[in-house]
């Protein structure tokens, strides 16, 4: 499971549509995939709280890219085959 969505980020101001860019009282959570603030319950699935898993438990959810060397990895155990 997940310790926290790669796509969860915190942002304390406005985006200057929707909140008129003013700064709010405590950091608001905001999904880079939709591009939006999520409401408290959709960031607790961000942060796998009570059992939540984003990777299961998200429609929104992509999977991170795998790095260079994994992908490397992959393919030599393939071409061994």
């Amino acid at each position: 499971m997940a310790v926290q969505c790669p796509h969860l980020t915190y942002r304390e101001a406005g985006d200057g549509a929707s909140f008129d860019g003013e700064e709010f009282a405590e950091p608001r959570a905001f999904c880079t995939v939709t591009e939006s603030f999520v409401q408290p319950m959709r960031a607790d699935i961000c942060n796998a709280r009570y059992g939540l898993d984003p990777e299961t438990d998200c429609e929104f959810y992509v999977e991170p890219e795998p790095d260079s060397a994994a992908a490397s990895d992959a393919e030599g155990d393939d071409a061994e085959r």
